[in-house]
């Protein structure tokens, strides 16, 4: 079932809040091996909890349409008292004294955390491979990467052991696992849902986001997590989204379809995959329109630079004393600094930091970091621009389907090529929901992602339900999961 239809049927008493989360917990312990997507599963919080939902709901309190829902949360999200380790051994065994804003609204909505999903070291990198618990597997193909850094979140709903997750998005986080894994993804606009407790990549671009198996669940999920947090002065909805309208008629919507993007080094089942998704929405009335997408090659270099800069200044906190992993082996001041950092982080982590501490150095501040901010003022302009003409644009989410695991190691600058279509839309602020819409040769999942104006999330979600009322995508499961 879908996240919304158990909950119609806990709250029609046709199955218990207790029975719906044993089943995932079973489902986790059972097939987890295989996928590698949990690091933690909280096993008697989560039955705890159970009971707890059940006499509310018994009572009749209307707590929310996701009331007695298990929810899986990416390892970045802090938990009282449950470890948050961000995939790293500098926070290995951390176990927070305060819950993130997003798992306070969970906990008030009735929904059930049930345990902390794999991901790529401190959100950095995209096929959830550089965390020191291992790879994530793609449930479609375990040979393959299920996407970064959401990786465990997205793998986790893929193979049925979660309804609905919580990842983060900084440069496509959400979206590519999505897209890798068949499922659907919601990043908001910077600053609808609070960010307080969740731990900082690149703060600027950050932002949690929902992850299903479709639109309707993930709507659902954002209503939850939206709206106000004082304690997140980036943080500026004063009201969470209301997404229960039932009008879903998007007939002469115009929508941009950037012919550069398709016209680039993409796989060929990809582009036609793209190609008869803007069919679709155009068969249900909307007026697709071909444009040429400005800065195109300015984005990747933007989005690297900014981010490595706030990632170089997020991870300074973490030195051995104040925070993380402090080395044994330290006799001195200096070396409690040097052996912590060097044992804690991974490689990944290093280069960003390395590299972001060239970029605030004397002498390549204005050189790289402040023509950066430029570019990113440049494409935020550009994107305003554009929705002036279009309501909404349609874009492929990655340039192929889901790699092979230890490619990034072979081929480390395609990272970067990965976050084309992407990375622009976290460096605006803007909103954006990946969907599936096909598959490949090798059956493996493609994704699409629309992007709007922000705070447009209301006509985005329309606009998806339309789309997968059309489809049957993202009913599809990988082989081996009835």
């Amino acid at each position: 079932m879908t996240a919304l239809e158990l909950a119609a049927a806990i709250k029609e008493k046709k199955i218990s809040v207790k029975e719906a989360v044993s089943s995932y917990i079973d489902t986790i312990e059972k097939n987890d091996g295989k996928y590698n997507a949990f690091i933690t599963v909280a096993k008697e919080n989560a039955l705890a909890r159970a009971q707890e939902i059940q006499v509310l709901i018994d009572k009749g309190e209307n707590i929310s349409p996701l009331a007695g829902i298990p929810i899986g949360l990416k390892d970045n999200i802090s938990t009282t008292g449950l470890e948050t380790t961000c995939g790293s051994k500098m926070l290995k065994d951390y176990k927070p004294v305060f819950d993130a804003a997003v798992v306070e609204k969970l906990e008030k909505a009735g929904m059930i955390v049930i345990g902390k999903l794999n991901m790529d070291e401190f959100a950095m990198g995209d096929s959830s491979e550089t965390g020191v618990f291992g790879a994530v597997r793609n449930p479609w193909d375990i040979s393959c990467v299920a996407g970064g850094s959401s990786g465990g979140s997205a793998a986790a709903i893929a193979a049925d052991e979660v309804p609905l997750a919580l990842g983060t998005d900084t440069g496509g986080s959400i979206r590519q696992p999505c897209s890798f894994c068949g499922i659907t993804g919601i990043k908001p606009t910077y600053g609808t849902v609070s960010r307080y407790g969740i731990a900082a990549c690149v703060s600027s671009l950050d932002q949690a986001g929902p992850m299903g198996k479709n639109i309707d669940d993930c709507a659902a999920l954002l209503s939850i997590i939206s709206g106000a947090d004082e304690r997140d002065s980036t943080c500026i909805t004063k009201e969470p989204f209301n997404f229960n309208s039932d009008h879903t008629d998007i007939k002469n919507l115009k929508v941009g379809l950037p012919h550069n993007y398709l016209s680039g080094e993409m796989d060929e089942d990809v582009r036609a995959a793209i190609i008869a998704a803007a069919k679709e929405f155009e068969a249900a009335g909307v007026i697709i329109e071909e444009f040429e997408m400005p800065l195109m090659d300015l984005a990747a270099p933007v989005y690297s630079i900014i981010g490595a800069a706030e990632i170089s200044s997020n991870l300074a906190k973490y030195d051995g004393l104040k925070y993380g992993h402090r080395s044994e082996k330290a006799k001195t001041l200096s070396e409690v600094y040097r052996l912590s950092r060097s044992e804690g982080f991974g490689l990944e982590v290093k280069k960003r930091i390395m590299l972001g501490s060239l970029i605030l150095s004397s002498g390549y501040y204005d050189t790289y970091y402040k023509k950066a901010m430029k570019g990113r003022i440049l494409i935020k302009n550009a994107y305003n621009k554009l929705f002036e003409h279009f309501d909404m644009i349609l874009s492929p989410v990655a340039p192929t389907t889901a790699f092979k695991l230890g490619v990034n190691k072979s081929e480390p600058t395609k990272m970067l090529t990965r976050h084309i279509y992407t990375a622009s839309v976290n460096l605006a602020g803007l909103p954006s929901i990946a969907l599936p819409c096909g598959f490949d040769k090798q059956g493996l999942p493609i994704g699409f992602q629309i992007i709007g104006k922000a705070f447009s999330e209301n006509k985005l979600v329309e606009a998806a339900r339309v789309y997968q009322n059309r489809t049957d995508y993202h009913t599809k499961k990988p082989g081996g999961l009835s």
